[in-house]
């Protein structure tokens, strides 16, 4: 990949933030990359313990070695898995997610429900595991790694949109019962991140399509986004640092774009 859209130089997402986790317990899914792994990161660094849960255990294990964290290693596809899961998360971030394109006339139904399980009733099930403790401790913050696509919808991605539409709304919902227990529960929108995930897709598109790899950055990926640059997993984990501190205890239900003017366009 050319020079021309080489990474942001991001501060540490802690870095200035004001945010004194110490005592405090997340759990972050999907943590072993990507948007998982900054948070992770974020977190611990404020003075959190952090569960690193990833199906992938290398991954998982090495993120929590670096971190001072635990690993958990776990199948979110698979309730048992979920059950084996710490209960006692001060702080959750439901971020673990998969993806399939394909028209809905050619959409594998095993794929669309495997989608919804991972994204949607995995989430219902830390939530529902996790906000007895919160509530009895009168403090909590439920973190929703949602998408754009959880505001807005794109062709051939029914699965995903379709999870991320029902993760705003359970967001929603757990924000208003959890208010009166000192819990929030706020969705973060991003657009396109730079994970390995999206830079391959890059890479795949520009050989396929024999453009370079900026033209299908500006042309394919960021059409509709103003801000021709993709996200950085350490500003998601930034704005997921600031929804767990004290000054944003009045912040619940909400969503917070960070899609780079997507919803704007």
């Amino acid at each position: 990949m050319t020079s021309e859209f080489r990474p942001l130089t991001v501060r540490s997402a802690s870095t200035g933030a004001g945010v004194d986790l110490t005592s405090r317990t997340a759990l972050v899914t999907g943590g072993g990359s990507g948007i998982g792994k900054a948070c992770a990161v974020a977190l611990a660094a404020a003075g959190a313990l952090v569960h690193v849960v990833d199906r992938d255990a290398e991954a998982a294990k090495a993120v929590a070695a670096e971190i001072g964290g635990e690993a958990r290693i776990a199948d979110l596809a698979d309730p048992a898995a979920i059950d084996a899961l710490p209960a006692e998360a001060d702080i959750l971030v439901n971020n673990a997610g998969l993806q399939h394109v394909a028209p809905v006339t050619e959409f594998p139904p095993e794929r669309f429900a495997l989608i919804q399980q991972v994204m949607v009733t995995a989430p219902f099930l830390l939530m529902r595991r996790s906000l007895p403790h919160m509530y009895a401790q009168g403090w909590g913050r439920v973190i929703n790694i949602s998408s754009v696509h959880g505001l807005r919808a794109s062709a051939y991605k029914s699965a995903y949109v379709a999870a991320k539409h029902a993760l705003e709304g359970l967001s929603k919902v757990v924000a208003l019962e959890g208010a009166p227990h000192g819990v929030t529960s706020n969705c973060i929108n991003p657009g396109y991140v730079r994970t390995p995930l999206v830079e391959n897709q890059i890479r795949d598109q520009a050989t396929a399509h024999g453009i370079s790899p900026e033209d299908v950055l500006t042309d394919v990926l960021l059409t509709r986004s103003p801000i021709k640059r993709l996200l950085e997993a350490e500003e998601v984990a930034a704005a997921a640092l600031w929804l767990c501190a004290d000054h944003s205890s009045y912040i619940t239900g909400t969503s917070l774009p960070l899609d780079g003017g997507w919803g704007a366009n």
